[in-house]
């Protein structure tokens, strides 16, 4: 066969299963190859076997010899360490801590059943506790565009996984950002769905309340059909959640950044790839507003500076403090803090909360959608390690916000900075737009011009 595309969309696959079903091994052994020459150690914590991939690719096409027969017949994906894949241990990135899951997670569940293959766990930021990708005893993965520079997390190898072409799609978690970050750093779309549309069971929690399941993928359209196998109602998900998907209005507003309130920590080229999206919005009939970001960046500081700590800890339950010496040193000192926060702590969080809720209700009232950064500026590793808190949080300062406010987002690229390295947007809405988001976020991604993943000059009709 013809070597394969440097990334794998699912439009691409399915065109070749079609063709010549058989081709399904090909495409195992070529990615058992670039599995094994990735030139990141990092991206895997358990990449899947030789064998058992080539297993479960020839029972797949004795149980279904009709690749159109499945949605996602023979797509290889990748799942982060922190979701059960039954076969594969659950580490969360701390040896310590891992177990043997009994079955898969639900929404993995779901992906297999459509016939999707997993082709191993990734690595993330331990307990899916930040934002850059460097808090894991497995290494930290480097940005698929330079080496020297994060790869953003908490979802690093997920992201990095299908940037560079080892995966067409993988599944992440996106409590803060985790999802969208790592995908704005590698050149990625990631869909952050409405929380609880995507089930958690089987999903070691970070902040339960706030946790949801993300996609990362090669275009939006293919994210967005991968979210939609997996989403549905688990009724043994206490945060699963069900509502009709709700359309824009006929005259859409779209909210910006005024200029005092943009941060691009320095990066001037970022802060003009962002004013390029914004005028793209402008040339897709959109009405562009300024409004006032205050009230969301003082919600997502909650996060990290307010009781939402102590249910981290709460989540894991007694582990951090009896395997102390277990745990990454940044995630340690963020955890350690969460024992100093009391009862009291906890309900007036949830006070001002519910007062910066009221806040970003007034901004609502302007936009039907928000357009933002996805990060400020990205970071080398060797900086990041001298100054993690600090940065870290910068990478969150678009997006912390969104799931404090149930929100649905999809994180789109937007552009490559001169120095090679990426730019990316995101496009917030209510809860319940995830279907309206989308066909906004493909348009705005097509008029990038930028591909996706390694592939920077792929087109928009290649990733349909």
């Amino acid at each position: 066969m013809n070597e394969l595309p440097r990334v794998l969309s699912l439009h691409f696959l399915r065109a070749l299963y079609r063709h010549r079903p058989t081709a399904l091994f090909d495409v195992v052994e070529t990615l058992l190859l670039r599995i094994a020459a990735a030139p990141d150690p990092a991206i895997f914590i358990s990449p899947v076997t030789p064998e058992d991939f080539r297993r479960a690719a020839g029972e797949l096409l004795a149980r279904v010899p009709d690749p159109t027969s499945l949605p996602l017949w023979g797509i290889p994906f990748a799942v982060k360490d922190n979701i059960d894949v039954e076969g594969f241990a659950t580490t969360a990135a701390c040896p310590a801590f891992a177990y043997r899951p009994q079955k898969d997670a639900e929404t993995v569940a779901r992906l297999m059943a459509a016939g999707a293959l997993v082709i191993g766990k990734t690595n993330l930021d331990q307990f899916a506790t930040g934002l850059n990708g460097t808090r894991s005893p497995y290494g930290a993965p480097r940005c698929v565009f330079d080496a020297g520079s994060i790869s953003g997390g908490s979802s690093s190898g997920s992201a990095v996984a299908v940037a560079a072409g080892l995966a067409s799609f993988a599944l992440g978690t996106d409590t803060a950002g985790s999802g969208r970050v790592p995908a704005a750093i590698n050149n990625l779309v990631g869909i952050k769905p409405t929380p609880g549309l995507l089930s958690l069971r089987g999903v070691v929690p970070a902040n339960p309340s706030l946790d949801c399941v993300s996609v990362l993928a090669l275009s939006v359209s293919e994210g967005s059909e991968i979210r939609r196998i997996a989403d549905g109602y688990d009724r043994e998900d206490p945060f699963s959640v069900q509502a009709p998907q709700k359309a824009w209005p006929q005259a859409l507003r779209i909210g910006v950044l005024t200029p005092q309130a943009c941060f691009f920590d320095g990066d001037g080229e970022s802060a003009s790839l962002y004013e390029q999206a914004i005028e793209r919005m402008r040339v897709f009939g959109a009405k562009v507003l300024t409004f006032d970001y205050h009230p969301f960046h003082e919600i997502g500081a909650l996060l990290y500076d307010g009781p939402w700590l102590a249910e981290r800890v709460a989540a894991i339950g007694a582990f951090t403090d009896t395997h102390p010496a277990d745990l990454d040193p940044c995630v340690r000192v963020l955890l350690d803090k969460a024992h100093r926060l009391s009862a009291a702590d906890a309900f007036a969080g949830l006070h001002r909360l519910q007062q910066l809720r009221r806040r970003a209700e007034l901004e609502w009232e302007k936009v039907d959608g928000l357009l933002l950064p996805t990060v400020p500026a990205i970071y080398t590793v060797e900086a990041m390690r001298a100054d993690p808190l600090t940065l870290n949080a910068r990478l969150g300062h678009y997006t912390n916000f969104a799931n404090f406010l149930g929100c649905s987002a999809i994180a789109v690229p937007a552009g490559f900075r001169g120095d090679g390295l990426p730019f990316g947007v995101t496009l917030v809405a209510p809860p319940f737009h995830d279907e309206a988001l989308a066909g906004l976020a493909g348009a705005l991604h097509a008029a990038a011009q930028c591909g996706a993943g390694v592939d920077r000059e792929a087109q928009s009709s290649r990733c349909r």
